[in-house]
């Protein structure tokens, strides 16, 4: 509470800005309703409230596309459910129910909020214009219900559209400048883990803490490149920068593992040449993390790529390992000129990087299923009690807690029941602040709109301060939604004015969503270790068919990254991080994968018969290790594809590296296969 006071009595500058800003759209959509003559203009108000979770320009036009485009998908739905099942209320009701469910578990699958949204508003733009039709079915006509699903579908729309030009005409809050300070941040934090991988005396604990700070800030970032598109001419460039800049990031995060793990575990095979190297590649690591010069750190890195080069022309190398070692530390050069390429055209355009595409979703159909089961039951429990009490404010249990529903899905459980606590509070405030202030005020305002504007901005602006800040958005949120429907301003407050509906829909709204609390703690969903071990199984399909893809590292990357990040969630409570350092030898193995296939293919084509098994072989090692268990069926693999290869081309510098890989990644398997079975 202590928190919630500051933001209150004491708010930031940005905040403030914030709220002003909140305050305007929702002002000018309620004016836009209200002066439309729509029926119920609350609609619009609650609908540019969403669209104020976050503020950045970039974002609130996203989040107003899809909010558009779901709207219209629901409303057509609406429409064409009620056409069809008007004479048979329940089975309309249990399509909508099956409606509501698909739509959620498609919320799942997808990874930015503004994509569930549209998910969400798709969902609740149906059931709201089906629940109020059916509210007074007697009177309804076809032509009755396009002229419900109009309204509503316009009121929404205007909350989106009044957001987005609020947002983009007073103060703006470019996104573009969040996406820096991520690409700035993930940069340090890459580099200082790449420092650490090196540094012999470094803990598990802090590598780990490191990982575990990249993945977050990586997350972010894909989240919020695909609004940065939006922001000018320059946009779209900037968000395929973000994108090769994660792709990067990942790159680096596979090979500093090579290095890392081999002088953690395998110190004996370090000789002269390597301890040389890893030196090497420290100093550089340390002198770019220093500066914040883009020249002055591409040349650094252009240095040692040359250096490396001229090394190996002068150091024949005689181990096999030593050879694939300067291989992987010519490519961490290689992704470092990259990076910092990515990072300059996050502020100037670069057309060298257009091609770099957006990372994937890891879509995991169980999960989608018990998200959209859980939604479906919010629905039909709220249906329950509309039907048996024949209350219309009993709506409510149906309306706002299928929205949370889908929402809040994807935050994990010990944090959700957090966040639908503090909704409830906002709701019991809310309620409060209705009956004891807004109304007692509108009573007396004879329905003039300037007073109506200025009895709610009080109470809006307050609520808007919550929602600035994330640690009390959840209060925000659960004051500012139920207010605009509890209070219900519009041309005709009579309504409006009748306490007993008041504090019925207000019990109706606490209860929907200490139904959905519990349905949330009853229904957590599939166990983290069957959904750790799917996504091992997703990783080991990905291993078979990485040879089969265009750009076969790009494709990877682009399905690791949420995979990485899920694995990395679920394994934060955990003493051995044994999850995580399996993740991330995933990540490897598909990197070392397309080097293997590509020096094979120039030594000696495509036509290896002990290839594809091996691709085969090295899948199955990888899965068989995330079940604590190893063989020596990749090794007798690997030994027939080096006979192979030498019987084709002979004794050379690129065979001598690629036993080296074998070496190295059966040495990581077997390791990791006894830290996942201890």
């Amino acid at each position: 509470m202590g928190v919630v006071l500051r933001n209150l009595f004491s708010p930031k500058k940005q905040a403030v800005i914030f709220a002003i800003k909140g305050v305007l759209a929702m002002a000018m959509a309620l004016t836009i309703a209200m002066a439309l003559n729509l029926e119920r203009p609350y609609w619009a108000l609650v609908s540019a409230i969403f669209l104020q979770l976050r503020p950045e320009s970039g974002l609130v036009i996203e989040k107003a596309i899809c909010q558009i485009i779901g709207t219209i998908i629901g409303g057509l739905f609406g429409i064409l459910l009620l056409s069809m099942l008007m004479p048979y209320p329940y089975l309309a009701l249990g399509t909508l129910a099956i409606w509501l469910g698909l739509n959620s578990a498609l919320s799942a699958m997808v990874r930015q909020a503004n994509f569930v949204y549209a998910f969400a508003m798709a969902a609740v733009t149906a059931e709201i214009i089906v629940l109020l039709v059916m509210v007074d079915p007697t009177s309804v006509s076809s032509q009755g219900i396009f002229d419900v699903a109009q309204a509503r579908m316009s009121e929404i729309i205007i909350g989106s559209i009044c957001a987005g030009l609020v947002s983009h005409l007073f103060w703006p809050v470019k996104i573009k400048h969040s996406l820096q300070n991520q690409a700035r941040t993930v940069i340090n934090q890459t580099l200082d883990y790449l420092a650490k991988e090196l540094d012999t005396k470094g803990t598990h604990e802090k590598r780990h803490t490191q990982i575990d700070g990249v993945m977050a800030t990586l997350g972010a970032i894909n989240d919020d490149s695909s609004a940065v598109r939006y922001e000018g001419p320059k946009g779209p460039g900037r968000s395929r920068a973000a994108n090769q800049l994660a792709q990067k990031v990942l790159s680096l995060l596979a090979l500093i593992q090579i290095f890392g793990r081999l002088q953690r575990n395998h110190s004996a095979l370090i000789t002269s040449d390597l301890k040389e190297l890893f030196d090497r590649l420290k100093a550089v690591l340390a002198s770019i993390a220093a500066s914040d010069n883009y020249e002055f750190c591409a040349k650094e890195i252009k240095h040692f790529r040359k250096e490396l080069t001229e090394w190996r022309v002068n150091n024949t190398c005689e181990a096999p390992f030593e050879s694939h070692m300067f291989n992987v530390a010519l490519d961490i050069a290689a992704d470092l000129t990259i990076l910092l390429r990515a990072y300059k055209a996050l502020e100037e355009r670069d057309k060298t990087l257009l091609n770099a595409p957006s990372m994937l979703t890891y879509r995991d159909p169980l999960a989608g299923v018990i998200v959209g089961f859980r939604t479906l039951l919010v629905f039909v429990i709220g249906a329950c009690i509309w039907i048996s009490t024949g209350s219309s404010a009993a709506l409510m249990v149906m309306i706002l807690p299928v929205i949370f529903s889908i929402m809040l899905a994807r935050i994990p459980l010990s944090i959700l029941r957090v966040v639908i606590k503090r909704l409830l509070m906002g709701v019991v405030v809310a309620s409060f602040v209705t009956i004891f202030f807004a109304l007692n005020l509108l009573s007396q305002s004879g329905g003039q709109l300037e007073i109506l504007l200025l009895v709610l901005a009080g109470p809006y602006f307050l609520g808007l301060l919550l929602l600035a800040d994330r640690e009390t958005l959840p209060y925000g949120l659960g004051f500012c939604v139920p207010f605009s429907i509890l209070v219900r301003p519009s041309t005709d407050m009579s309504l409006a004015f009748s306490i007993d509906y008041t504090l019925s829909a207000a019990m109706a709204i606490f209860a929907g969503v200490s139904i959905l609390f519990w349905i949330f703690h009853l229904f957590t969903g599939p166990s983290i270790q069957l959904l750790v071990s799917r996504v091992f199984k997703a990783t080991h399909k990905d291993l078979i068919d990485i040879e089969h893809q265009k750009a076969p590292a790009i494709w990877y990357n682009r399905r690791m990254s949420d995979r990485l990040l899920r694995l990395i969630n679920h394994d934060q409570g955990s003493h051995s991080r044994a999850i995580t350092d399996l993740a991330l030898t995933g990540l490897n193995l598909g990197h070392a994968t397309v080097r293997v296939q590509s020096i094979c293919e120039n030594l000696a084509g495509k036509n290896l018969k002990h290839l594809k098994q091996w691709q085969h072989k090295l899948a199955d090692a990888f899965l068989l290790a995330s079940t604590g268990k190893c063989n020596d069926d990749f090794k007798q693999t690997s030994d027939l594809l080096s006979q192979e290869l030498i019987s084709e081309v002979g004794d050379s510098a690129q065979v001598e590296a690629i036993q080296g890989m074998f070496i190295r990644i059966n040495l990581t398997l077997e390791r990791s296969a006894r830290k996942i079975a201890l």
